[in-house]
């Protein structure tokens, strides 16, 4: 996971943050601090199932504390344009164990 600094590199990008808990939330990164709690804008959560296409519900503005966070990657706006979520089968995350 990139801490402080690395992060700078994200600003106004879409990013894909993984949860503690296992929830998977995409955003435009806005800001962060020292502790890595982040800001996003325009966000959404994906939720997976086996049973159907991925759940995308609206959080718009949002915030994440660092110390939920397991994992932040910058996301390929184009491949993920490209997704078909209403088609996607997947099991749901499982919380992070530390």
């Amino acid at each position: 996971m990139s801490y402080g600094p690395g992060l700078q590199s994200l600003i106004d990008q879409t990013i894909s943050v993984i949860t503690n808990d296992g929830r998977h939330i995409v955003g435009i990164l806005k800001g962060f601090d020292q502790a890595t709690n982040i800001i996003l804008d325009e966000s959404h959560e994906r939720v997976y199932s086996t049973k159907e296409g991925v759940q995308q519900l609206v959080l718009g503005l949002y915030i994440i504390r660092g110390d939920n966070i397991s994992v932040v990657g910058e996301l390929d706006e184009e491949l993920d344009a490209n997704l078909d979520l209403s088609k996607l089968r997947a099991h749901p995350l499982k919380p992070v164990i530390h």
